[in-house]
């Protein structure tokens, strides 16, 4: 990717390679099997995981698992108040369209056979948001699921810790023909492309979702924007690996699924 397609410095300072700061706060909830606060920058993500010990009708008697999750803005999360969903009595389009990106993208984590008749909610609540909430959602989620399966595996439902393999999300966009990573919200309202990208910790793809928002992009941006992805979500696993300090005993449960 040739440099001069990529910002040298934003208005964060941040050049267009740069991701902003990322954090996980693991255990932040004394109730859910796991749990995560994920920042990426002052994006706040509370991402739950929680164990049911039934599926869906459509799973039963299957001996396989499931991975689902719930997506949603708190009220004031944002520069003025989004109402609640119950408030007007139905899941608004935005949201229902990120927990089933939120749920794929956790499902392509887990080994369902191993996982057994059990379903793990994960329940993403953004509790600040600066641009990029899905893929914190989805990139924190993967933290407080890894921490539920562990979970169950230390407590003898689970003979081993049934992970593929890790995953997390970003998002690239193109600003005034320039490719930058990891879009803050002023950023993302000012695109002329928004994509959101989902990996596996094997650099597979597991959900590209493009659009030209005010323009149209052309396959080189589109590989220069993949780039830029590549590089992101690399950097987000080597953080979700220290974040969730694996021991030897657990990286042996884990390689026995």
């Amino acid at each position: 990717m040739a440099k001069n397609c990529v910002w040298e410095s934003r208005a964060d300072g941040r050049s267009g390679y740069d991701m902003r700061k990322v954090s996980f706060q693991r255990g932040f909830s004394c109730y859910a099997e796991g749990s995560c606060l994920v920042s990426f920058g002052k994006t706040k993500v509370l991402c739950t995981a929680s164990v049911e010990e039934k599926v869906p009708p459509f799973l039963r008697g299957s001996d396989r698992g499931w991975v689902t999750a719930e997506y949603s803005l708190l009220p004031r999360s944002t520069s003025t108040r989004v109402p609640r969903d119950i408030s007007r009595g139905k899941l608004n389009g935005r949201s229902s369209e990120i927990q089933r990106l939120v749920g794929r993208s956790l499902r392509a984590a887990v080994d369902m056979e191993s996982l057994g008749e059990r379903t793990i909610w994960i329940d993403c609540d953004v509790l600040q948001a600066d641009g990029g909430t899905r893929s914190a959602a989805v990139t924190g989620g993967f933290v407080a699921l890894v921490d539920a399966l562990r979970h169950l595996w230390r407590i003898g439902k689970l003979k081993s810790i049934p992970l593929r393999s890790y995953v997390a999300a970003v998002s690239v966009g193109k600003i005034s023909g320039k490719l930058l990573t990891d879009l803050c919200y002023d950023e993302d309202s000012r695109a002329e492309v928004d994509m959101n990208v989902v990996m596996d910790g094997l650099g597979r793809l597991i959900e590209i979702q493009g659009t030209g928002e005010k323009d149209t992009f052309s396959r080189d941006e589109m590989n220069g924007m993949l780039d830029l992805a590549f590089r992101s979500v690399e950097e987000l696993i080597v953080l979700q690996e220290r974040a969730l300090e694996m021991d030897g005993e657990e990286m042996e449960a884990i390689a026995s699924s």
